[in-house]
């Protein structure tokens, strides 16, 4: 393990009072909303960030579903188990530093210990299965990290792009139905989803975002694709 790893971990074992608390794994498994925008419960299932499934004794940086991951973390040589991610919540810039994680901390010991007296049995095998199965939480998509995306394979009509042109800062974008959309250029953004729930080949889904009904996405199975549909013409 790095070296500085180990003075932080060691700091924490001796500064933080998290460790002597008792965790409330229902408390934890409300705070964990503020961890499910990025991060899921269920095996391999990646978003902003890796699955938390089976996190406790894995090897920091190493999920290999998981492709973002930061030099600095990989090379942290951090297992973890209850010390090290006690540590990680509290400060994570000040335990791996350029870690690239967009998160400060948890300050209060007993969120903290809340927290990981859901995630510890939360991220066991198969546990996130079965939490999805009673529903538990009141609100599954939450607790599971997310949601469930949305099948891209099976769309509406109006969801099926046919064509994109392009003329000077606007987008116009026809849809199976017939009807032709224009956006302005910084209202339409170009995704790409390659995984089984992202569009069939040369089938890409027009995804609605904003409030105001003027903003957009265009998910294409690859990154090739975006190229060849859109036609520069007035």
């Amino acid at each position: 393990m790095n070296k500085l790893v180990v003075i932080w971990l060691s700091t924490i074992a001796v500064s933080s009072p998290s460790f002597a608390q008792h965790g409330d794994a229902s408390r934890g498994q409300r705070d964990f909303r503020m961890c499910a925008p990025c991060h899921s419960l269920e095996a391999d299932r990646n978003m902003t960030g890796p699955s938390l499934a089976g996190l406790w004794g894995r090897r920091a940086g190493s999920l290999p579903s998981f492709e973002r991951y930061s030099d600095a973390l990989k090379s942290s040589g951090i297992i973890w188990d209850d010390r090290s991610l006690d540590g990680w919540l509290s400060d994570p810039d000040g335990m791996v530093p350029a870690n690239e994680m967009p998160f400060n901390g948890i300050k209060k010991p007993q969120d903290r210990a809340d927290l990981l007296a859901f995630l510890k049995e939360a991220t066991k095998p198969g546990a996130a299965s079965e939490l999805y199965t009673q529903g538990q939480m009141g609100g599954m998509g939450g607790m599971m990290g997310g949601g469930r995306d949305q099948n891209l394979k099976s769309l509406e009509p109006a969801q099926q792009v046919k064509t994109i042109t392009y003329c000077h800062d606007t987008y116009r974008v026809t849809t199976a139905d017939g009807k032709t959309r224009a956006f302005w250029e910084r209202n339409l953004r170009f995704r790409t989803d390659s995984s089984k729930d992202g569009p069939e080949r040369e089938a890409p889904a027009l995804v609605p975002a904003g409030m105001m009904g003027d903003r957009a996405g265009v998910i294409f199975s690859g990154p090739e694709e975006i190229t060849k549909i859109i036609e520069q013409r007035c």
